[in-house]
């Protein structure tokens, strides 16, 4: 039998190589075989860190039985979601459609044309192996009618996609009103007492976080900034949060946030930096712990998913050795083993570790729901030291360790941002490292690739979501050090991504133009776990319309907006970037130049203040560094030390040195 994973860019797919299931990776050679021996298509998609995945791997592909059913009777095609975006997102609809849920391990068997006539996602091995035999028996006895009902469902998610589409084009724009809108309906479903929004499980809502701060920090709204703080506490103390090491895991299985789906994905770490960041520029009073939770997540970002070619790996994984967790939770034992007694019952006290456990087997996630006396600090310090090392010595996950264009442009854009914000150029040089690789890898031809591994790109073209999300990262470069190589860099990847992904309704397609044909056409219209490619865009192309003084780009990604109003409306924990997007939109948009150049007069003519920094004089550095989350501020060398000019659209003012021509927020609490 070929193993034809073993030199897959993917993780994902190497870790099944070994198989004895006859796996194929996705591409016209494995419908051919499909087609050649007449048999339908089991198609497996997952990726490197779910826990799911790993169970039925073990359960059922591993298994000689499972393997001999499906081998005799079908092609299998291994797809990992994360290089296939495309993929994924058409047997997502498909199995939402035919089930009312999704996840993964997703399941689905097609026909050898690709049309999908059964869904699912986790089965168990005996499951699986009943679902196997009646597929197989049914296609055998008439698989004209099993390519009908393939037929049937794909016409009807056709449909049910232009009928979505049709709705999209030519909406009106997010006004006042409806953003005042989404609030209160945010606000209807927020979990007062634990944070976040909705019940068990409770995702990280970082996209709708950042779309709160902008409203607060354009309109003064305390209910929304009530909502970011109390969340993003709520989640800093929680299991969640890696107390020990930093960074955020994938979500919570409870509404308390107490226990998490323990994979730690590259993405989510991204999108909560800048929410950290802007929490603490615009609350004093979340100020100190806000900045900490940067602090520690940028360790984390450096020391775990940093890679030898200069970019982010994508995540680490849940289990270790074959158990969700066991790396990152601690019985009132183990610290006492690892402390000591009395310092272990008082850690133990602190983290809320007990004997009967939060989590299995009676040990529980930490937990840090309250800051330790100060007289306790530099002790507290000391214990977490100690446990980390001790951790260190435990069985470790795996590490996913391509690198994905979305996700590290991501990365590139929270590093820049979070750098400027708190004064650490040292991350805006990580930031500048990571896009150089980038651009010099990723970017084939000149069409962006969708991933690499060792330096090695991947076939797979850059979806939507790749370009928006990388330009969004360069433009952030660009911001934080005023270098005009970033902006160009990015406005020639918004001029290939305008003409790859030109919708026909006045939005965004998801996959380029250029893209293999799917049976269905991928269209991820809202916002999942990150922005959407549609939303991605049109926000990228919106704020290099601001940077760059482009009428036709602000017009363009105002246009697309438009096109999630409706979702924004009806659902807006699914449209959060858009809404973010919007909220600028509404300030402006707004751009504040900072001056870094030389004097216009000699040296002499500028006496800088003590502890100047890069943002000019000590007063007006102070109100850039805490203007509203909306407002993007960019480092500009053609001014000089001392000044600023605030722009909006592609007017800008005059020069000024008084902080008080600077943009704020309603009711600033920030000073």
């Amino acid at each position: 039998m070929a193993n034809r994973l073993a030199a897959s860019t993917s993780p994902y797919l190497q870790q099944h190589a070994d198989n004895p299931v006859d796996w194929w990776e996705w591409g016209e050679e494995a419908f051919a075989e499909a087609r050649r021996r007449g048999l339908p298509i089991l198609l497996s998609v997952g990726y490197a860190a779910c826990h799911w995945c790993h169970v039925m791997a073990h359960e059922s592909f591993e298994d000689e039985q499972v393997a001999a059913a499906v081998n005799d009777d079908f092609i299998a095609i291994k797809v990992d979601r994360e290089e296939r975006p495309d993929v994924d997102a058409v047997y997502l609809t498909a199995t939402t459609a035919l089930t009312g849920h999704a996840g993964w391990p997703m399941t689905c068997l097609l026909t050898p044309d690709g049309a999908p006539f059964w869904a699912g996602t986790y089965l168990p091995k005996e499951h699986f192996l009943r679902l196997l035999a009646g597929a197989a028996a049914t296609w055998q006895e008439d698989p004209d009618r099993v390519r009908e009902g393939g037929e049937r469902i794909v016409t009807a998610l056709q449909e049910a996609a232009e009928a979505a589409q049709s709705s999209a084009g030519g909406a009106d724009p997010l006004d006042e009103a409806d953003l005042s809108a989404a609030v209160a309906g945010l606000s209807a479903d927020f979990d007062t007492q634990w944070g976040g929004f909705g019940g068990a499980p409770k995702f990280p809502p970082s996209m709708v976080l950042a779309f709160l701060l902008r409203h607060h920090g354009r309109t003064g709204d305390p209910a929304a900034l009530r909502m970011v703080r109390e969340t993003c506490e709520a989640m800093a103390r929680s299991g969640t949060y890696d107390q020990l090491g930093g960074g955020f895991a994938r979500y919570a299985v409870d509404r308390a946030w107490v226990v998490p789906h323990f994979e730690k994905m590259l993405y989510d770490n991204a999108l909560l930096l800048p929410v950290y960041t802007d929490l603490a520029r615009a609350d004093a009073g979340s100020r100190p712990w806000a900045n900490r939770i940067v602090r520690e997540t940028v360790g984390w970002l450096l020391d775990e998913l940093w890679t030898e070619q200069a970019a982010f790996a994508s995540s680490l994984d849940a289990d270790t050795e074959g158990v969700e967790g066991l790396t990152y939770v601690w019985t009132p034992e183990q610290l006492s083993g690892a402390l000591g007694e009395e310092d272990g019952a008082r850690a133990a006290e602190i983290f809320g570790v007990t004997p009967t456990g939060t989590f299995e087997e009676g040990a529980s996630t930490l937990q840090l729901r309250a800051d330790v006396p100060e007289d306790e600090r530099a002790w507290f310090a000391g214990i977490r030291e100690r446990l980390l090392l001790h951790r260190t010595l435990r069985p470790q996950p795996a590490r996913d360790d391509k690198v994905i264009t979305a996700w590290n442009g991501l990365a590139v854009a929270a590093l820049a941002h979070a750098g400027w914000a708190l004064d650490e150029p040292d991350w805006v040089d990580v930031a500048a490292r990571c896009a150089r690789f980038l651009l010099d890898t990723h970017v084939v031809d000149g069409r962006l690739r969708r991933s690499s591994r060792d330096g090695h790109v991947g076939s797979a073209l850059g979806v939507a979501e790749d370009y928006g999300n990388l330009i969004d990262g360069l433009l952030a470069l660009h911001r934080a050090t005023g270098d005009g190589a970033w902006l160009s860099a990015a406005g020639d990847l918004v001029s290939s991504a305008l003409d790859l992904f030109d919708g026909p309704d006045g939005t965004f397609t998801s996959t380029g133009h250029d893209a293999e044909r799917l049976v269905l056409t991928p269209r991820a219209e809202g916002d999942n776990a990150e922005p959407g490619g549609l939303s991605s865009l049109a926000v990228a192309t919106l704020r290099h319309g601001v940077q760059a003084s482009s009428v036709t780009h602000l017009e363009r990604g105002a246009a697309a907006l438009s096109g999630m109003s409706h979702l924004a409306l009806a659902a807006p924990r699914f449209a959060g970037w858009a809404l973010a997007g919007a909220e600028e939109l509404l300030s402006g948009p707004a751009l504040v130049r900072v001056g870094v150049g030389p004097e216009p007069n000699g040296p002499d003519a500028h006496e800088p203040e003590a502890n100047e920094g890069p943002s000019g004089s000590t007063a007006l550095g102070e109100v850039v560094r805490h203007t509203p989350s909306g407002i993007l501020v960019g480092l500009d060398p053609q001014l000089p030390p001392g000044t600023a000019v605030v722009c909006r659209g592609t007017t800008c003012g005059l020069p000024t040195r008084e902080p008080g021509d600077l943009p704020t927020a309603p009711g600033d609490s920030a000073r």
